[in-house]
């Protein structure tokens, strides 16, 4: 389980996600209140299927950009492409986030929070203790965790 958890707030951008997600090196992140209790989780998935939809609006109105071509925040860019970029940029974690009510808690073994990932196809688990965000279990931690078995 790992205790130092990056979260996001729903009222965060999507660019502020990215940059966080970026720079902490993380796959995704729980997303809180400001009593650390968890609305959803966003993940690397949900930010390219965003990055995909405005790919997609951008083909049909200019067929030679691409959103990813250029960094977020580049000024060297079309009208076009500029307003596509904001537009997405400045979106809502909450708007993208999947809300969810899979967790898992300390105590739980850690076999049956893998099963959990395995079955529902995601790549982390919030571990609540009384509803409040404690950690995070990720496929990566159960992997860790055979490995220090086996040293």
């Amino acid at each position: 389980m790992t205790t130092q958890v990056i979260t996001v707030k729903p009222t965060d951008t999507v660019r502020q996600a990215v940059i966080k997600m970026a720079l902490d090196n993380v796959t995704g992140a729980p997303v809180v209140d400001n009593r650390n209790h968890v609305l959803g989780v966003i993940s690397q998935t949900d930010i390219l299927q965003l990055i995909l939809k405005y790919q997609d609006k951008l083909d049909e109105e200019i067929h030679s950009e691409h959103l990813l071509s250029q960094p977020m925040d580049t000024d060297n860019q079309s009208a076009d492409m500029t307003l596509i970029n904001k537009e997405f940029s400045g979106m809502k974690v909450e708007d993208i986030m999947v809300r969810s009510t899979l967790y898992t808690t300390p105590d739980a073994e850690i076999v049956e929070a893998l099963r959990m990932m395995m079955k529902m196809d995601v790549n982390r688990l919030p571990v609540l203790e009384q509803g409040i965000l404690v950690g995070t279990v990720s496929r990566s931690d159960v992997i860790f965790a055979i490995y220090k078995k086996k040293v």
